[in-house]
């Protein structure tokens, strides 16, 4: 009885033999030494972000400028083109025309924001990483979501501006409205965040 409690004990102590602590399983590759992690390890053997195409919309503020810079980054990686978006949100009409300031006809704010974009562009994005640039006019976040669709994206990379109160609860901000009816993964950068580009 007592050889059997002994062998008992010391079979407890062992390790199973898929769950030792020199190695690290993967399906593809079978067995990475620890070792091999280091300074030196062959990123190749997990696949990197497959994407072709990223939307992303921006209405030239603040976020939506660091929304670019982590678009430029999973396309650099990725080697996908980015499309800059921006979508001129027709006002609705009242009774009181008084409400609303002057502004320039679609076509001239067409012109004005077509070249804005370029600019964006040009100081945000890496040469080496390809840019499309496009102008919508009507509601933002179905817009956003039927360009994603016609331009077949993978990904779409958004900022949101942190709206609270009534006004978000009742109408709901863009992003959400294109998180709901995107037909691709959408990556969503917040104003106040943990960075990690």
């Amino acid at each position: 009885m007592q050889k059997s409690n002994e062998f008992n004990r010391v079979m407890k102590t062992k390790h199973p033999r898929n769950s030792r602590p020199g190695a690290i399983k993967c399906r593809s590759t079978g067995k990475v030494s620890r070792k091999s992690m280091g300074a030196g390890f062959d990123r190749s053997v997990f696949s990197p972000l497959k994407l072709k195409r990223i939307v992303v919309p921006t209405d030239f503020s603040q976020p939506a400028l660091k929304a670019i810079k982590y678009a430029a980054q999973f396309a650099g990686s990725s080697g996908a083109t980015i499309y800059l978006l921006n979508v001129i949100e027709r006002p609705v009409l009242s009774g009181d025309f008084q409400a609303f300031p002057l502004v320039l006809p679609e076509r001239e704010l067409g012109k004005v924001c077509k070249e804005a974009l370029l600019s964006v562009a040009a100081t945000e994005i890496e040469e080496l990483i390809p840019v499309e640039v496009a102008i919508r006019a009507g509601k933002p976040y179905l817009e956003i979501v039927n360009f994603a669709r016609e331009t077949d994206a993978d990904l779409i990379v958004m900022a949101t501006h942190g709206r609270s109160g009534l006004k978000h609860v009742l109408l709901g901000s863009t992003a959400e409205l294109v998180i709901r009816h995107a037909s691709c993964p959408v990556f969503v950068v917040r104003d106040r965040e943990h960075e990690f580009i």
